[in-house]
C-alpha cells in the first residue's frame, strides 16, 4: 500500500468520514471530494479525532451532476471508494431528485476512474437495492443474488435510487473493456461513533429514541451495521482479489425498533430514562400516515422483516462485524458527547 492512493467520494458523509480514517490508519494517501472546499477545515477537524491525517489527506471539489473536479480529483489514483450518494432531509418533491445524481454520479465517476487507470472502484449500495419488492411471504435472509424490484409499489424513491444507480454501474462494468474492477457494498441501516453533525439518517432512529420524541416504537425494522465495520468492508472489497465483480452484503441480524430501545434501555442507564418501551400499533401509524407525507412514504414497511446473510462477506473476505449491542451503544454515546440529543449532556 506504500504509495498507494485512494479517493473516497462525499468525505464529508459518515460513511466516507470512516473510510478515510481506516485508510489513513492504514498507511494510504487519501483523496476525498466535497461539493464545496469550505468544508475542508470543518471536516479535517472531525477525522482528526480518530486519526493523524497529516499530509496525507487532500480534498477537491466535485458535484455528482458535474464533469468538473472529477478528472483533477482522480489522477494518479490507484483505487476509488465511492460512497456518495444524494440523500435529502425532507422527501424530494419529483424522486428524480434522488435517481438522477444517484445513477448519473455513480455511472460519471465509473467512467472518469477508468479514464484515469484507476484499478478498483468500490461502489456504496445499500440493501434497499437488495431485499425489496419480495414475496411477502418470504422468511429467508436475503443474498447478494437477490435484486430489488424498483417497479414494485413496496419501494420508496430512496430504495429505488440505491438499486438503479447500482444496476447502472454493473451493466457499465459489463458492457466497458479495459483492466478496471468493481466491486459493491451493500450496508444495512448505519450507526456506530458519529464524528460530527452529517451522519446517516439511520442514526436519526438512535437520535429520537433518546429524545423521546416519539411516543413508542413503531414496528419498522432494519439489519444494523457499525460505520467502523462498514469502512472496513471497504478496505477489504478494495483490495482483495476475490473481490472484484462481486457484492457483499455489510450488516448483522435483524433489529426491530423495539430491540433498538430495548438495549438503549439496559445499557446506557439515566441516559435512556426518556427512550420508550411500548410498541406503536401499527393502525395508529397507518392512521398518521394520512396526514404526515414521511410517515406515508414508509408505511408499506410496517411489520415487515427482511433480514439478510453477511456469509460471503466472512467466508471471502474474513469480515468480521461487531455486535449490533455495540453499534447502538457506541452510536448514543457519540451523539450525546457531541450534544446531538436534546435534553442530554456528556454527564448525562
Amino acid at each position: 500500500m506504500a504509495g498507494e492512493t485512494v479517493l473516497v467520494t462525499g468525505g464529508s458523509g459518515f460513511i466516507g468520514g470512516w473510510c478515510i480514517i481506516r485508510l489513513i490508519q492504514a498507511g494510504y494517501i487519501v483523496r476525498t471530494t466535497v461539493r464545496s472546499l469550505s468544508r475542508e477545515r470543518e471536516v479535517r477537524g472531525w477525522l482528526s479525532q480518530e486519526a493523524d491525517l497529516a499530509d496525507r489527506l487532500s480534498f477537491f471539489p466535485a458535484e455528482l451532476m458535474s464533469d468538473d473536479g472529477w478528472a483533477e480529483a482522480l489522477a494518479g489514483c490507484d483505487y476509488v471508494l465511492h460512497v456518495a450518494s444524494p440523500i435529502p432531509p425532507a422527501l424530494p418533491r419529483n424522486e428524480d431528485e434522488l435517481i438522477r445524481p444517484a445513477r448519473e454520479g455513480t455511472l460519471r465517476v465509473l467512467k472518469a476512474a477508468r479514464q484515469a487507470g484507476v484499478k478498483r472502484v468500490v461502489v456504496t449500495s445499500s440493501t434497499a437495492a437488495v431485499t425489496y419488492g419480495a414475496d411477502r411471504t418470504r422468511t429467508a435472509p436475503f443474498t447478494e443474488a437477490d435484486w430489488t424490484n424498483p417497479a414494485h409499489p413496496d419501494t420508496s424513491a430512496y430504495i429505488r435510487s440505491k438499486t438503479l444507480a447500482e444496476r447502472a454501474a454493473w451493466d457499465y462494468m459489463r458492457d466497458s473493456q479495459g483492466s478496471m474492477t468493481m466491486a459493491t457494498v451493500n450496508p444495512g441501516a448505519v450507526l456506530g461513533p458519529v464524528l460530527g453533525k452529517d451522519y446517516s439518517a439511520s442514526v436519526q432512529i438512535v437520535q429520537k429514541l433518546l429524545e423521546g420524541s416519539l411516543p413508542g416504537c413503531p414496528r419498522f425494522g432494519f439489519p444494523l451495521v457499525d460505520v467502523r465495520d462498514i469502512a472496513d468492508l471497504h478496505l477489504l472489497a478494495m483490495t482483495h482479489p476475490a473481490a472484484a465483480g462481486e457484492r457483499f452484503l455489510g450488516a448483522g441480524p435483524f433489529f426491530w425498533m423495539q430491540d433498538v430501545a430495548r438495549v438503549l434501555k439496559e445499557r446506557l442507564g439515566p441516559a435512556a430514562r426518556k427512550v420508550p418501551v411500548n410498541t406503536i400499533p401499527d393502525m395508529m401509524v397507518r392512521l398518521s400516515s394520512l396526514f404526515d407525507p414521511a410517515v406515508r412514504a414508509v408505511a408499506f414497511e410496517l411489520g415487515r422483516a427482511r433480514p439478510v446473510s453477511n456469509e460471503k462477506a466472512k467466508r471471502v473476505l474474513g469480515w468480521n462485524p461487531r455486535s449490533n449491542e455495540e453499534a447502538i451503544v457506541a452510536c448514543a454515546e457519540s451523539l450525546i458527547r457531541f450534544g446531538a440529543v436534546k435534553g442530554l449532556s456528556a454527564a448525562a
